[in-house]
């Protein structure tokens, strides 16, 4: 078992905040770009842009918000639930057509039909966004997973070995977490507007997490290694379908090797509920950076830390 330490909150500059808060609550997506630390919340309209404190010694200091979608949520918690576009998943994107230096893909989860827009934001040289955004229409690309899986919920994005892979989190109703593999190649000129149509997966693996207390484990972020492994974050979230919350009863973090099996498992003391994962290499091993959902409004979202030794490949 791991016990992760407390880096920082993630407040952000109230100012900014479309409801006035001095933090971002419900943090889902996780990227590092050099010294910055990229977030999405699932109810927000807003990428959250925060400096890279894991150093130690480096004081935080609030984040940024850069809007990825007109208009406001509603105010109330379930109503706001109903309407908002459910950002889960974070991915930072290689050069593409129209993005030379690279791109930051935001996704929505696809549990809803309003929850099926990608948002595509281009960065500079710096890694920092150069102010060109595009809206990705993801129904095409869902689609064909809403006939494998009834309760379609992708959690996680990453690039490893030149596939885009989307990551779907299981629940009590279907413990089914699964792996969705795309070629990068063929979903480039897709994501730049070249291609009328998304290319099919390249295959759908059903990877079993094992559960905590009867209840399933299930996908929530995944972060490239080396040589076609990969990292993730899963916990277990006691409710039987993607859309209402239930209590987390464990957590983990897990390695994929590069046969797509899982070779290590970790629990998480405390049980945090991780939505975000991102990693760096620290010697022989991983520094890894979570991102916590606390599940309500009112209770900042935190960065967690651990350290994963012997995992290189």
């Amino acid at each position: 078992m791991l016990t992760p330490s407390l880096v920082q909150t993630l407040l952000v500059d109230v100012t900014q905040h479309p409801r006035g808060q001095a933090h971002l609550s419900a943090a889902s997506g996780l990227v590092r770009v050099r010294q910055r630390l990229y977030v999405v919340a699932d109810d927000e309209l807003h990428l959250g842009i925060f400096d890279d404190c894991t150093a130690v010694g480096m004081v935080p200091t609030p984040g940024t918000l850069l809007r990825l979608l007109d208009g406001d949520l509603p105010q109330d918690k379930s109503k706001r639930k109903k309407a908002k576009p459910d950002f889960e998943s974070l991915v930072l994107l290689p050069p593409l057509p129209g993005c030379p230096a690279g791109a930051l893909l935001a996704l929505g989860s696809g549990s809803r039909p309003n929850r099926e827009t990608g948002v595509l934001v281009a960065l500079d040289v710096q890694g920092m966004p150069n102010g060109r955004m595009g809206l990705v229409d993801l129904a095409p690309l869902y689609a064909p997973l809403h006939k494998r899986f009834a309760d379609v919920n992708i959690e996680g994005a990453l690039i490893v070995s030149g596939e885009l892979l989307l990551l779907q989190r299981g629940n009590k109703g279907d413990g089914r977490s699964a792996c969705i593999r795309f070629d990068w190649n063929l979903v480039a000129p897709w994501l730049a507007g070249q291609k009328a149509q998304p290319p099919a997966a390249k295959s759908i693996q059903v990877i079993p997490l094992g559960e905590v207390d009867g209840v399933p484990l299930g996908f929530t972020d995944g972060a490239a290694l080396h040589g076609g492994a990969w990292i993730f974050s899963a916990v277990a979230e006691d409710t039987d379908n993607s859309v209402q919350d239930g209590a987390c009863v464990g957590s983990v973090i897990g390695i994929v090797a590069p046969d797509g099996q899982v070779s290590q498992l970790y629990p998480l003391q405390g049980a945090p509920k991780v939505e975000g994962i991102a990693v760096q290499a620290d010697g022989a091993g991983w520094q890894v950076t979570l991102a916590t959902d606390p599940d309500d409004p009112k209770v900042p979202s935190a960065l967690l830390q651990l350290r994963v030794p012997g995992i290189q490949s």
